[in-house]
């Protein structure tokens, strides 16, 4: 029985993946044929079948850059660069699709060794440093091995400091691996999807305006209060509380 429920469930996904690739050349016909709205409807009955790629988040944000929408035009290409970071042709166009936004943000730098160190953490991900620490990890019981089991005074040297070195890496590349899941559990991008947003100092709408923010303008969420407010971060370290139906978080 379970044998013909895993046959099912495989002719189901193969049938699914089919009609998929049919609909995503579809869209791709809609989209060099002006249709962007037809196309954009075609991309996304591909989502609803919760397959992601970041070829369709790239088209889809095309489709509706093409229809001058910001807000979410940025939010996938924001989604297609979360699934595929070194993608240059994503970068270049929500560069551009960036600079149609009206809120000019100016970035924090960061500065000395916590850049450099932040930097090298960003550079992969938990999954590659974990493995990276696994690979230290028998590296290290090779060369210890090596260090107990050897005779001449040289490779015993040679071991010992070698297996010291592979330690230290271990704890290194954990340490990263580590800091770069918190990295991961506290960022919690969105994109502003109202075309004019008041955002204000406590949530609820008797409170100041502290600020407005527009269409496609990428924020951090913080904390969300009683599901209709966010608490939101800008890049240059304002904060404040926004209609949580204003954004979509990626």
């Amino acid at each position: 029985m379970k044998k013909i429920i895993y046959i099912l469930i495989l002719l189901l996904n193969t049938f699914t993946i089919a009609q998929n690739n049919e609909l995503f050349t579809k869209g791709n016909s809609l989209y060099n044929d002006g249709k962007y709205q037809d196309a954009i409807n075609t991309y996304e009955s591909i989502l609803n079948t919760n397959n992601h790629s970041a070829e369709l988040y790239f088209n889809l944000a095309n489709a509706y850059y093409k229809l001058n929408r910001i807000a979410p035009s940025v939010y996938y290409y924001e989604k297609a660069l979360q699934l595929s970071p070194n993608d240059q042709d994503i970068k270049n166009n929500l560069t551009f699709v960036k600079n149609m936004t009206i809120d000019a943000i100016e970035i924090i730098p960061e500065m000395g060794f916590s850049k450099i160190t932040n930097n090298i953490i960003n550079r992969f991900s938990f999954d590659v440093w974990a493995i990276f620490s696994i690979v230290f990890v028998v590296l290290f019981v090779i060369l210890f091995l090596a260090y107990h089991f050897s005779y001449a005074t040289n490779k015993k040297r040679l071991a010992f400091i070698s297996s010291n070195l592979s330690l230290l890496l271990v704890l290194i590349t954990l340490l990263f691996a580590f800091q770069k899941y918190e990295y991961d559990l506290k960022d919690k991008p969105a994109i502003v999807f109202a075309q004019e947003s008041e955002i204000k100092s406590e949530p609820n709408l008797r409170s100041e305006i502290a600020f407005k923010l527009h269409e496609g303008t990428k924020v951090q969420v913080i904390e969300i209060y009683n599901e209709n407010w966010t608490k939101i971060k800008l890049a240059d370290g304002k904060t404040g509380w926004i209609p949580s139906h204003d954004i979509k978080e990626l």
